[in-house]
C-alpha cells in the first residue's frame, strides 16, 4: 500500500482527525492514571479470556447511531493480544445502501440484520493499537457492500454511551476518525484483492473461501499519525 501524503487532503478533514487524537490522547490519560487500559476496560469483569469469545458480552451497541464493537482473538501474530472489529447495522446507514448482489449457497445477513463490517484493530498486551486490518466476508459473517457504501458508513459509526468504558466508547469513535485515510485505503484494497481472488479461482465462492480470511494490513501508530496530521496543518 502506498504512503498516504497527508498534504492533500482537505484542511477540515485534518482538523477532525486533530481532534480525534487529542481525545485519543486524553482517553490514555484518564486511563493511565487509574493504571487502566483500553483491552482491560472490555475484558473488565467478563471472567477468563477465551479466544473467538466476543468481549464484552453481547457486543456494544449504539441503539442511535447503530455502530457495534466487540473484542477477541483468534490470530496468531506476533505482538497481538486480541483486536476489536466494528461494524454499522443498516439502520444507520446511508438510505439506499445495499448489499452487493450474491449468488452463493450461504445465507447472508438481511434486512435490519444486514450489518457492515467496517475494520478490525489489533491490539497489543498493553492495550494499545499496532495495526488495523480488513477481512474477508466469512471472517464476521456480514452483509458485503462496496468499498464505496462502507466508506460512506465511517462517518456514522459512533459509540455515545458509557457501557461497558467511557473512554473506550471515546477511543474507539475517535479511531476511526484519526485514521481514517488509512481505513479508505484498506478498504480499496479489500475490494480489489476480493475481485482478483475471484478471477483467479474460478468456481469457488470468493466471500467463504477461508484461504482468504485478511485482504490488507497496515501499522499503526497513534503519536506518530497526530504529527504527521500537525506537519500537514503547518504546511
Amino acid at each position: 500500500m502506498e504512503t498516504i501524503d497527508f498534504t492533500v487532503l482537505p484542511r477540515e478533514q485534518l482538523e477532525l482527525m486533530a481532534d480525534a487524537g487529542a481525545r485519543i490522547l486524553e482517553c490514555y490519560r484518564v486511563l493511565g492514571k487509574a493504571g487502566l487500559n483500553i483491552v482491560g476496560e472490555v475484558l473488565k469483569g467478563q471472567g477468563e479470556f477465551y479466544e473467538l469469545e466476543h468481549y464484552p458480552n453481547d457486543d456494544v451497541f449504539d441503539a442511535d447511531t447503530h455502530s457495534q464493537y466487540y473484542y477477541h482473538a483468534h490470530r496468531t501474530e506476533a505482538n497481538e493480544h486480541g483486536h476489536f472489529h466494528t461494524f454499522l447495522r443498516q439502520s444507520g446507514m446511508l438510505e439506499g445502501a445495499q448489499p452487493v448482489p450474491y449468488d452463493g449457497e450461504e445465507t447472508w445477513p438481511q434486512g435490519a440484520d444486514a450489518l457492515s463490517h467496517l475494520i478490525a484493530i489489533s491490539m497489543d498486551a498493553y492495550g494499545f493499537p499496532t495495526g488495523l486490518f480488513a477481512t474477508n466476508r466469512w471472517v464476521t459473517a456480514e452483509a458485503w457492500y462496496k468499498a464505496e457504501d462502507v466508506i460512506s458508513m465511517l462517518d456514522r459509526f459512533d459509540i455515545d454511551h458509557a457501557w461497558p468504558s467511557w473512554p473506550v466508547n471515546i477511543w474507539i469513535s475517535a479511531m476511526m476518525v484519526l485514521f481514517r485515510p488509512q481505513i479508505e485505503a484498506l478498504l480499496c484494497q479489500r475490494d480489489e484483492v476480493v475481485a482478483s481472488w475471484a478471477r483467479t479461482h474460478p468456481g469457488v465462492d470468493v466471500f467463504e473461501d477461508r484461504m482468504l480470511e485478511l485482504t490488507g494490513f497496515i501499522p499503526i501508530d497513534v503519536k506518530q499519525q497526530i504529527g504527521a496530521v500537525a506537519v500537514a496543518l503547518s504546511t
